[in-house]
């Protein structure tokens, strides 16, 4: 027989207000429309970065520990955690300045435990760039 719990609110036993809500890995969400649904553990993104124009200021991140500098427009993110297998979903793409000047980036090279990334101009040159990095996969 199927249950189902109404709650307006969710907290820890001691009743300050924390929780932490752990669900399994075949936990479900429905979309907002109501017809479709998604997993929650395999559609949160396991890693992402934003860094500033010289790849080395951290802006912000999720489980990022380190990066390393590669040159110009290269750097090198290891994950706190990492990831379970690599190839894993690295989520790409363009940049672009306020001046529409262009840039790319991609991932040079990538293990279960960092990503390298490149940022290149419309020119195809290595450039310091703000770049944001999100990756999909399973954590080990």
């Amino acid at each position: 027989m199927t249950s189902q719990l109404n709650v307006d609110t969710i907290v820890d036993k001691a009743g300050t207000g924390g929780t932490n809500v752990k669900v399994a890995n075949n936990a479900v969400a429905v979309a907002e429309g109501g017809s479709a649904t998604t997993n929650v553990v395999q559609g949160l993104a396991k890693f992402w970065v934003n860094v500033s124009g010289n790849q080395t200021s951290i802006n912000d991140s999720f489980n990022q520990s380190s990066v390393s500098d590669g040159g110009v427009g290269q750097a090198i993110f290891t994950f706190t955690n990492s990831f379970s297998q690599n190839p894993f979903d690295n989520a790409s793409g363009s940049i672009t300045q306020p001046n529409n000047a262009g840039f790319s980036r991609f991932a040079n090279q990538s293990s279960a435990s960092s990503i390298g990334n490149n940022v290149r101009n419309t020119s195809n040159s290595n450039a310091d760039h703000q770049t944001m990095i999100s990756i999909n996969g399973d954590l080990a």
